[in-house]
């Protein structure tokens, strides 16, 4: 596994909200792909919850996007987020707030995590 480039940015969301777009460049088995997870603020505790979708267009399909996206998430963050196959086929890669905090560990993200984490009102 090699990680090419690794960026993070906000972008406002349907009704108004703050997301944090994390996007890495990564080369997993030979295969070379983006990778995008999408945080926001969730529920009635505010929850910083991640969330990504494996590709079917991606070499292998779906699953195999899945697999990889989960080993690079594991790797960069020490812990394997979890995967839902649901009923109309998709399958969504989802992360939490440890996982957010494994991602801080690297300078590209690191900036960006915590302005994101402030302004969405917990730290």
């Amino acid at each position: 596994m090699k990680v090419r480039d690794e960026s993070a940015e906000f972008k406002r969301g349907r009704g108004g909200k703050l997301l944090l777009r994390i996007r890495i460049t990564a080369e997993i088995d030979g295969v070379r792909s983006d990778y995008e997870i999408t945080y926001s603020r969730r529920g009635a505790s505010n929850a910083a919850k991640g969330s990504a979708t494996a590709k079917a267009d991606a070499p292998g399909g779906r699953e195999a996007d899945a697999e990889r996206s989960s080993a690079l998430m594991e790797a960069l963050t020490g812990k394997r987020p979890s995967v839902y196959r649901r009923s109309n086929g998709t399958i969504e890669i989802e992360c939490d707030r440890e996982h957010l905090d494994g991602f801080r560990r690297y300078a590209e993200l690191a900036d960006a995590i915590a302005k994101w984490l402030e302004e969405t009102g917990r730290s």
